[in-house]
């Protein structure tokens, strides 16, 4: 067997032959210079389907994405087949930056947090005050998801001619979230969604909420053209609906001020494991002052929390501290609860 000393010629070297006679691997990646933007409307299965100016095209990720996944809302590049007809496909090659996120994971255990909607501008909570039941700990956690992830939220109750919505209002009225009530003839009338389109004018707006609400009724009288499966009847039993929405989707706002409604599947539960509560204060700019004097790494709900002695000489309304902690302890209970 031949051995090299230190000093050896490059031509003396043996090259081991590439059996698969394709070109060796590059940590050079291609700039794709020729990329056209794009919004990723729907994800299916590993295909995106992607607005590429007026026209609708079919995608897949480009290996060299790794494992980040494109998700809806995402404003994209694109190469390859951009016609969007019938059979073709074309690559998403990069994902640009996010201006908000919607993230959720399974439970509270769950390490592995989930990209729900990006570039939203607000989260639209639907709720129904009957027929199921509200469920407070949800809209709790929901909000929570909002404030981290960068959204407005806006609270849609529906079903009022089945109880009245002012026990539900009082407990969210310290947070100042806009709110929309609705009955059930004024969904069959139209009266609903011209009452909630006014909040959605020029803003991308994703809608979440648990299964038998009335959510994707909603959203399919917001976006005629495009309209979804209807949402199933409620369990008799369980009192929560049956999932009929299986994946997000964004459709256009038909307004000349523009804007988007983003469908989304019923949850059954909104897991905050991802979420920072350091960063939920940040959602009550009121409050972010009298932090100040909190100890390193304070929760805001703890015995030395600064913010009680602030609040308590007049600086911020005491009902806006109690809403933080009741968002903050949210986390580390369950929504049933």
């Amino acid at each position: 067997m031949r051995r090299y000393g230190k000093h050896t010629d490059e031509d003396d070297i043996r090259q081991r032959p590439n059996r698969k006679g394709n070109r060796p691997r590059t940590s050079i990646r291609p700039k794709h210079e020729d990329a056209v933007e794009g919004m990723v409307l729907t994800v299916d299965r590993g295909r995106l389907t992607c607005l590429v100016d007026d026209r609708v095209v079919l995608a897949m990720k480009a290996r060299e994405l790794g494992r980040k996944a494109a998700v809806v809302g995402d404003r994209v590049s694109i190469v390859g087949d951009l016609s969007g007809e019938k059979d073709t496909l074309a690559r998403i090659v990069r994902i640009g930056e996010r201006s908000s996120v919607l993230r959720r994971t399974a439970d509270d255990d769950d390490p592995f947090e989930r990209v729900v909607v990006a570039n939203a501008d607000q989260l639209a909570i639907v709720t129904a005050l009957a027929d199921p039941e509200p469920r407070p700990r949800l809209i709790d956690r929901c909000l929570v998801a909002a404030y981290d992830g960068g959204l407005t939220p806006l609270l849609v109750l529906t079903k009022s001619d089945l109880a009245p919505p002012d026990e539900l209002l009082e407990k969210y009225g310290a947070l100042g979230v806009p709110y929309v009530v609705t009955t059930r003839d004024e969904f069959v009338d139209g009266v609903a969604a011209e009452r909630v389109h006014e909040h959605l004018k020029g803003r991308t707006t994703a809608f979440v909420g648990h299964s038998g609400v009335g959510k994707t009724t909603l959203v399919n009288a917001l976006v005629p053209a495009d309209r979804r499966r209807t949402t199933g009847v409620v369990n008799a039993v369980t009192g929560r609906g049956r999932h009929t929405t299986t994946s997000a989707l964004a459709l256009p706002l038909n307004d000349p001020e523009g804007g988007w409604v983003i469908d989304t599947p019923g949850v059954r539960s909104f897991g905050l494991n991802h979420v920072d509560p350091s960063r939920v204060i940040h959602a009550f700019p009121d409050l972010v002052p009298g932090t100040e004097g909190c100890p390193r790494a304070c929760g805001h709900d703890e015995p030395d929390c600064a913010l009680d002695a602030w609040v308590a000489e007049g600086h911020a309304d005491p009902a806006r501290l109690n809403s933080l902690r009741r968002l903050l302890a949210t986390r580390e209970r369950r929504e049933g609860d």
